[in-house]
């Protein structure tokens, strides 16, 4: 006969793993986990304190939102994306967010403004502190922008979306960006709500990419040639 514990732990696993996921894909967004970081069933079962099992099913989840990479023999990693693929997650995101600009504009309440508002505030607050603690929750606080829109356009497949775009933009940024500046310009944010505010909706849509190209401009995305060990040493 199951115990309790089991059977309750059986019931929830699905839960159990999508929690897994989402909070492996926040440290991920926050860059509190870097590109390339070992992430073994073990020891993510021990973090959180769940079987194996459930680990490998939220890890193989994160691995088809190519947030992490499965390698056969090596076990579970942080996605490293190539210079080719953080172009492929730009392109994808210039494609998709003016479109779910103009949904949640014509979906957006007083109420769904003033919650931008604040979510601005607090990131022009936290840009004003120092810290590795404030910086990692003003990137967060970059990306909830992003995702905020989305879950105001109402599609939940879309905002789903979303959220593995914002995560591999910040894998990408974590790995190619140039400047210590915030990921996602603050002020340009600002912008993108007074427009919709006014429903000008063509210049929300050109200042949102006008904005995807000032992030994507930030990084250094030149193939480079891979040295030998004879080449590598005589530099």
């Amino acid at each position: 006969m199951k115990s309790a514990a089991k059977a309750l732990s059986e019931d929830t696993s699905e839960t159990g793993a999508q929690q897994i996921r989402d909070a492996i894909r926040d440290a991920i967004v926050e860059r509190r986990l870097s590109p390339g970081t070992k992430l073994s069933e073990s020891d993510v079962g021990n973090l959180f304190n769940v079987s194996r099992t459930l680990a490998r099913a939220a890890l193989q989840a994160l691995s088809y939102e190519g947030l992490v990479s499965v390698e056969k023999n090596r076990g579970a990693f942080v996605a490293y994306p190539s210079p080719e693929e953080a172009r492929q997650i730009f392109s994808a995101r210039r494609l998709v967010e003016p479109g779910i600009l103009r949904e949640a504009a014509a979906r957006i309440t007083p109420i769904d403004i003033k919650r931008m508002k604040e979510l601005l505030l607090e990131e022009g607050r936290l840009m004003s502190e120092r810290g590795q603690t404030a910086r990692r929750a003003e990137i967060k606080a970059s990306g909830d922008f992003h995702l905020m829109l989305a879950e105001v356009s109402g599609n939940a497949i879309m905002q789903r979306f979303m959220e593995e775009l914002v995560a591999r933009s910040s894998l990408v940024i974590a790995l190619y960006g140039q400047s210590t500046a915030s990921s996602c310009g603050h002020s340009e944010h600002g912008d993108i709500i007074s427009a919709i505010e006014t429903k000008d909706l063509d210049r929300a849509c050109q200042l949102m990419l006008h904005h995807i190209a000032h992030i994507e401009a930030d990084l250094d995305l030149r193939e480079r040639k891979s040295l030998g060990l004879k080449e590598a040493f005589e530099l």
